[in-house]
């Protein structure tokens, strides 16, 4: 905040005093000073130096013709009032495409409001620009050389740690399970799960850290964000306890050996992406031969006769469920560590591309193109349970309102009602509210300060141009150290200073700020209460709810697909893709929802971690669909009679699918919250039974069918252990309801 508020400091005077005594003319001045402003102190990308700067040029670029088209509109009311709700809705919903578009949403409705809520002929399109040109020239190089910010991307280090963190904890438990001399003891076991907590419990915050996905359309952002609900996930794998009396399966260890050694690659690779991928695929395919051999050595775990249930039978059973534990372990965790692999692959593959390949937007084999991954991003948010489709909404109706009650009511200064609604718009009506009585009190101490000052300068207009700096500086660096409220107070002084330098007129500048601050912030709170009365939390409850509806049919439709594959008899089922699109589309309404509930000002009624909790599992649910499918679409058939074992499948999944639409139900008030399903002994004893009798090869011994059969239940189990960890924040959310 200081970086950016110390080149605006410089800046924005530099420019205003070249456009007002150099140019002598007041239209360049005035948008040469607001641009500086907007293009400095409103926007601040990431990444390194050469996309910062290609991102700021784009800016001003798509800000000259928002400038154009808006000095054409201006000259007629319902057209000005029209055109802003539309090129507000088009920018405030262009932002759920890419986060270099969100984090520019203030500046580009800024460069619109500014030129349409003043008044002007075509011909003052040239002088507007060059003002705002003049602005945007000077931004490429302050960027380049006032105090350049470092190359910094906190995603990207954060899954660094994450990979490292998690390899290291996986190879410390190997190390501690297999004992020996000089392995890893307790304490050092115990101190690398703590900093595999921790590194993922950053991995999450940085993540959340914004009010938008941190990920732009390049290939390498699109694929590294996808690492975050992998690597949150295969913490949470990690943290689950083992059956007890399970013991360690050597071919299970060597694939959790394995996987710390492709997570190490992953990692490496994702640090420095343009050495070479080989290592990382030699780690992959070591892995994939370590789980090959998991499941080879599987199918001489499962009994070799069935006996009619007894009392020693069904403990013989359950001692083959334990047994088979740590091999599931190891494959669910492989299949999430592949995925890691694979999508820091994408990245590093991107990022080696020519520029050649850069510029005609070649993607690596596998990766969809900019295009389609926006076309997939906006289509996720069209439908009224977008929360980010109603916001884009909300303040487009609302900037539009502005413009024509600035218009209609004839204030002097019509462009700071626009502004003022665009300063205090919010979330929801009830933190709107709160933020026009901030904008009110921080705009009213301004004036307070801003006209005894002017009072007592008078008309010297040279300690006024000495005074501009502090004051630019200060506005830009309240609202981050010190409060919004500050903030609007120094900015009410910039705006004094400024305008008494174009047109000396006194402390009665700031009266008319906050009438139209008041005015915008009126009509901020009407149109929010309109649109969107509830507040954030009752949107994350219908998010959630649809999330975990989605995921569930989804992972019902990967045991289907699974099912169809068992043999040759029964008709194979198509690829549950549509339910995958669902499943994400509603899984990535959530996440922005959840972001709009961290922004929201005021407490949260249920604990912040418990809601984490809730947004963490639908990612686990999704995922382990995502398991179930892969674990289908890589296997073959091998002959057998799948009958039996498929029916226990089908069963299970049913009354899975069952309860998340009860759960997902609850989360909106409209069911109780339903008690965790127990672990279903008997169940998993009859599909061994089943895949036993049925899924034999002719050495005797189970198939490979058999295997990811046991596999799928494993899976389905592991969505059942999912929801002890969503019950309580579930019922802590239901109790807030009936109280409130």
């Amino acid at each position: 905040a200081l970086r950016r508020a110390a080149r605006t400091a410089l800046i924005m005077p530099a420019m205003f005093a070249l456009g007002d005594r150099v140019i002598g003319d007041p239209v360049v001045a005035t948008f040469a000073a607001f641009g500086s402003f907007a293009m400095l102190l409103l926007v601040d990308f990431s990444g390194p130096m050469r996309d910062r700067l290609r991102a700021q040029a784009a800016l001003a670029v798509a800000c000259g013709l928002l400038i154009t088209i808006a000095t054409l509109a201006s000259q007629t009311t319902w057209l000005a009032a029209i055109a802003m709700a539309v090129v507000a809705f088009g920018v405030l919903f262009a932002g759920v495409v890419s986060s270099v578009l969100a984090g520019a949403t203030t500046t580009l409705l800024l460069a619109f409001i500014l030129p349409v809520s003043l008044p002007g002929p075509a011909s003052s399109i040239p002088d507007r620009l060059a003002g705002w040109g003049l602005a945007s020239a000077a931004s490429l190089l302050a960027i380049a050389l006032l105090w350049p910010a470092p190359s910094r991307d906190p995603v990207r280090s954060a899954a660094i740690g994450a990979c490292r963190s998690l390899a290291t904890r996986l190879r410390t438990g190997v190390g501690y399970v297999l004992g020996g001399e000089g392995g890893p003891s307790e304490a050092e076991r115990d101190a690398a799960v703590a900093g595999a907590e921790d590194a993922v419990g950053a991995l999450q915050k940085a993540f959340f850290a914004t009010p938008y996905r941190p990920t732009g359309l390049s290939t390498a952002a699109r694929a590294v964000v996808r690492l975050v609900d992998e690597l949150r996930w295969l913490g949470a794998i990690l943290a689950v306890p083992p059956l007890r009396g399970a013991r360690g399966d050597p071919q299970a260890v060597a694939v959790k050996s394995a996987a710390a050694t492709t997570l190490e690659a992953a990692a490496d690779l994702l640090d420095r992406p343009t050495r070479s991928p080989g290592e990382l695929q030699a780690a992959l395919a070591g892995m994939r031969a370590a789980l090959a051999e998991l499941e080879r050595s599987t199918t001489t775990m499962l009994p070799d006769d069935v006996a009619p249930s007894t009392a020693a039978s069904d403990a013989r059973m359950r001692r083959v469920v334990t047994a088979l534990d740590p091999s599931f372990r190891a494959q669910e965790l492989s299949f999430v560590v592949a995925q890691v692999a694979r999508n820091t692959d994408f990245a590093a593959a991107a990022e080696r591309r020519s520029w050649v390949d850069r510029l005609l937007g070649r993607q690596p084999p596998g990766l969809a193109g900019p295009l389609s991954a926006a076309q997939e991003r906006a289509g996720a948010h069209v439908g009224w349970r977008s929360l980010w489709l109603r916001n884009s909404l909300r303040g487009a109706a609302a900037l539009g309102f502005s413009v024509l009650i600035a218009d209609l009511s004839g204030v002097q200064h019509g462009f700071w009602v626009v502004f003022g609604t665009l300063a205090v718009l919010r979330s929801n009506a009830l933190s709107t509210g709160q933020n026009v009585v901030r904008a009110l009190v921080g705009t009213t101490i301004g004036f307070v300060v801003g006209a005894v000052i002017v009072s007592l300068i008078g008309t010297d207009t040279t300690l006024l141009w000495v005074l501009l700096p502090p004051a630019v500086l200060l506005a830009g660096l309240a609202p981050a150290a010190v409060s919004f409220a500050a903030g609007q107070a120094a900015f009410t002084l910039t705006l004094l200073i400024l305008f008494n330098l174009l047109q000396p007129v006194g402390w009665r500048l700031g009266l008319v700020r906050i009438e139209d601050v008041a005015l915008g912030g009126a009509v901020s709170v009407a149109v929010g209460a309109l649109f969107w009365p509830r507040g954030a939390a009752a949107a994350l409850g219908d998010a959630l709810s649809e999330a975990y509806a989605e995921s569930a049919t989804y992972l019902a439709g990967a045991v289907a697909f699974g099912m169809g594959r068992c043999d040759a008899v029964t008709p194979s089922r198509p690829a549950p893709t549509g339910e995958a699109i669902r499943a994400a589309a509603a899984s990535r309404r959530l996440d922005d929802t959840f972001r709009g509930y961290l922004a929201e000002r005021g407490s949260k009624p249920v604990p912040l971690a418990e809601v984490t909790s809730l947004v963490t599992g639908v990612a686990g649910l999704r995922l382990a669909a995502d398991a179930v499918l892969d674990l289908w679409q890589t296997g073959g058939t091998d002959g057998g009679d799948r009958a039996a074992a498929r029916r226990e499948l089908v069963a299970g999944t049913e009354l899975m699918t069952g309860w998340y639409r009860n759960f997902a139900a609850s989360l909106t008030g409209r069911a109780p919250v339903p008690k965790p399903m127990p672990r279903d002994e008997v169940a998993d004893g009859r599909l061994i039974d089943a895949v036993s009798r049925d899924l034999r090869g002719a050495d005797g011994h189970a198939t490979g069918t058999a295997v990811r059969m046991m596999w799928t239940g494993d899976h389905l189990d592991a969505a059942r252990r999912l929801q002890d960890s969503l019950v309580g924040p579930a019922r802590a959310a239901a109790q807030e309801r009936a109280l409130g």
